[in-house]
């Protein structure tokens, strides 16, 4: 399954691409997908994004991680296929704190 999301306050990147859903640990589903940041340098153009499945306004709820990175959408979406669900929550959890300012 793949869902697109366009996010409305990122001019400059593009819609994240959803390849993955998981649970969180209050049982909420998560997309998990790939953004890509434009531009001409390709190491690690493709970055992990996370959106609530059934969210009013997903593109409000998004958080991502600039840090977990992909030269290519095609390993992103296998490593998110193969990611565990521990590890998709994991990545969720960080990405969440971030965006609260937690540490």
């Amino acid at each position: 399954m793949m869902r697109r999301v366009a996010r409305a306050d990122s001019g400059a990147d593009r819609e994240a691409r959803f390849h993955r859903e998981f649970q969180d640990e209050r049982g909420v589903t998560w997309l998990a997908g790939v953004r890509e940041r434009p531009g001409l340098d390709f190491k690690g153009r493709f970055y992990f994004v996370a959106a609530p499945r059934d969210g009013s306004r997903p593109d409000a709820q998004e958080v991502w991680l600039g840090d977990v990175r992909w030269n290519s959408e095609a390993t992103a979406r296998r490593t998110l296929r193969t990611m565990s669900g521990v590890e998709l929550r994991r990545r969720l959890r960080e990405a969440r704190a971030r965006v609260s300012g937690r540490p």
